[in-house]
């Protein structure tokens, strides 16, 4: 299985979670810009409902999904072992900061085994400023089958997947797909819009989530 180019890492746990960062992120520097997914367009009414869910984030506050309508979410499947998803989270960050007052917001799904015991220090460590909660198998199996990390969607304003991204692709194109959808009113939602192909640079293979001590 490939991703944008690059092998998928079928068996992380041959390698430990240092080298995986390092690799990574030498990667992202010298090809990412050529290796976003290629864009394509389709009906917005053709777009599928995001499954809802509702879990708990780090201060014990249910995250509904479908309390969110309205907004334009952003919603990312990662670890703190990943090492593309680290690439990408202070991205996440700004686009927090800067879209939140229009109705935009990132919501993170940690996929750690450990849970809150390796999440809430990275989040505290990495100043993450959107909410966090932890995902499953099960959320993982609703979303298509959640494979690899990182995996993103995002999701219009009422509720539907707009594009989705496995592995890591450029800021510029998250930003392109974010204010296209934060455009978007109740009166042209049926519009025909941009969407973008599954795809990305890099991405770590669940299988399961097993990591190197």
């Amino acid at each position: 299985m490939e991703t944008g180019g690059f092998p998928t890492l079928s068996n992380k746990s041959i390698f430990g979670k240092s080298v995986f960062g390092v690799l990574s992120i030498a990667a992202v520097a010298v090809g990412l810009a050529a290796c976003s997914s290629s864009p394509k367009r389709a009906s917005a009414k053709d777009r599928k409902a995001a499954p809802d869910f509702a879990l708990k984030d780090a201060t014990g506050a249910t995250v509904k999904l479908s309390n969110l309508k309205g907004k334009v979410v952003l919603l990312n499947f990662w670890a703190t072992w990943c090492g593309p998803c680290k690439v990408e989270i202070p991205w996440f960050i700004e686009f927090q900061q800067t879209y939140k007052d229009r109705n935009f917001t990132v919501v993170g799904v940690s996929m750690d085994d450990d849970g809150w015991a390796s999440v809430k220090p990275y989040v505290t460590e990495k100043k993450i400023n959107y909410r966090i909660v932890i995902g499953d198998d099960m959320l993982a199996k609703v979303y298509g089958g959640v494979e690899s990390l990182p995996t993103t969607f995002v999701i219009d304003r009422f509720g539907r997947i707009a594009s989705s991204h496995v592995g890591l692709i450029s800021k510029k194109q998250y930003e392109n797909e974010i204010q296209r959808l934060l455009e978007v009113t109740a009166d042209d939602s049926n519009r025909s819009v941009g969407l973008f192909a599954p795809g990305g640079l890099l991405a770590f293979v669940r299988a399961p989530f097993a990591r190197a001590n």
